[in-house]
């Protein structure tokens, strides 16, 4: 098959093709961030590049018939996690050259990406593609929740385009816990033993914020281990001096024996947190005003050294070490999103991180192109049972 892939970030479509089974007679692809065309031209050396989005044209493509037309237009400006300027956000205008070099080149199947926005932005987007999303969760495939809206349609005879149902994913079991090169998933830092969707700016995750606003997951980087006292120690803080100095505990197990300290790094290192109720949507995110949300327990941690006010409610001031977490490694990341060990290594971490939380999860893209076989499948099926 012949492909477009426009907004094609580090390749994943490419990727994604070959692991439904989809041969690739040609692969175009059109993208101006250069680190993640030195990650493309690294894993697809044969796929041809056709520039800005915006030059695009039939010209383009050689005089190629395009099979497939795929792209995720830039999202910022309808996220929920975002400002949602809706379409006044240039780049979420960008939508529209999807759209006219859709028209332009009327391929035979369509694939367009988005995030969830606000149902007036999805019926617009709907309304020029001519049939409604399908919302799906990376996390049946993997170890991350990533809920993503897809319109994936075919050409009809009269020129438009339908929606091709998705069949559902087959959980596959993966947790956060299945991709860590060391460390350990905890519950402050998942959702259901998921990582928290992975965005463009993970690289710039703190441990304080993770835990209270439920994103950018880190990793706990010691096994909690109980001594024979009573001690819980949760980690290790990257001190110099005896060990002793560089232990740290969790609060549900007793107190070491305190000493003079003296300074040193011999004072606890540690910050000030409360348990509260909130109501959390599937993807962790805090929505106080949906009240048919159940409530969930959460740690909430303070980032200023000060404890809360006290009260005779124990929950409302806990211990939380500083030292306990660490970031997720860029291998780690390319896990969640199903990507092969690795692929991203041509480019630096920073530049790794942001179009990994930029891209696809490989495999949810993989299971909806696997519906191209199953169409082919049915008009063989169809012909052969009218040739009967």
């Amino acid at each position: 098959m012949i492909c477009a892939s426009l907004f094609n970030g580090c390749g994943v479509g490419a990727l994604a093709m070959l692991r439904a089974d989809i041969p690739i007679t040609k692969f175009y692809y059109s993208e101006i961030d250069k680190y993640a065309n030195i990650v493309m031209k690294e894993n697809f050396p044969s796929a041809i590049p056709i520039g800005d989005v915006t030059k695009v044209n039939t010209d383009s493509f050689n005089g190629d018939n395009v099979d497939i037309l795929m792209g995720g237009s830039p999202c910022q400006g309808f996220s929920f996690a975002g400002h949602q300027l809706n379409f006044d956000d240039p780049r979420s205008k960008l939508f529209f050259e999807f759209i006219r070099i859709r028209d332009d080149v009327k391929p035979k199947y369509i694939l367009l990406e988005n995030v969830r926005m606000a149902k007036k932005s999805q019926d617009i987007i709907s309304e020029y593609m001519g049939f409604e999303p399908q919302a799906l969760n990376s996390k049946w495939l993997s170890g991350q929740n990533r809920y993503r809206l897809y319109w994936w349609g075919k050409l009809q005879a009269d020129g438009t385009y339908k929606q091709m149902p998705i069949d559902d994913m087959i959980d596959k079991g993966i947790t956060m816990q299945d991709i860590l090169e060391d460390g350990y998933a905890t519950d402050e830092m998942t959702s259901g033993g998921k990582s928290h969707c992975l965005t463009a700016r993970y690289n710039g995750a703190v441990w304080w914020n993770s835990i209270e606003r439920n994103q950018r997951t880190m990793v706990l980087k010691d096994n909690p281990t109980m001594s024979k006292d009573g001690l819980i120690r949760v980690g290790t803080a990257d001190l110099k001096g005896h060990d002793s100095i560089k232990r740290v505990y969790a609060q549900e197990g007793k107190a070491p024996t305190l000493t003079t300290m003296q300074g040193g790094h011999r004072e606890p290192k540690v910050a000030i947190g409360r348990i509260v109720n909130r109501r959390l949507d599937e993807n962790g995110t805090r929505k106080d005003d949906q009240l048919d949300l159940p409530f969930t327990r959460q740690l909430e941690v303070r980032d200023d050294d000060k404890s809360n006010c006290l009260t005779t409610v124990q929950k409302d001031n806990v211990v939380v070490s500083k030292d306990m977490w660490r970031k997720l490694t860029p291998l780690e990341c390319e896990r969640l999103q199903t990507l092969p060990d690795n692929y991203t290594s041509a480019v630096s971490n920073s530049q790794r991180y942001k179009m990994i939380g930029n891209g696809w999860t490989v495999d949810v893209i993989a299971h909806i192109l696997k519906g191209i076989q199953l169409d082919d499948w049915h008009k063989m099926y169809n012909n052969n049972k009218e040739m009967v």
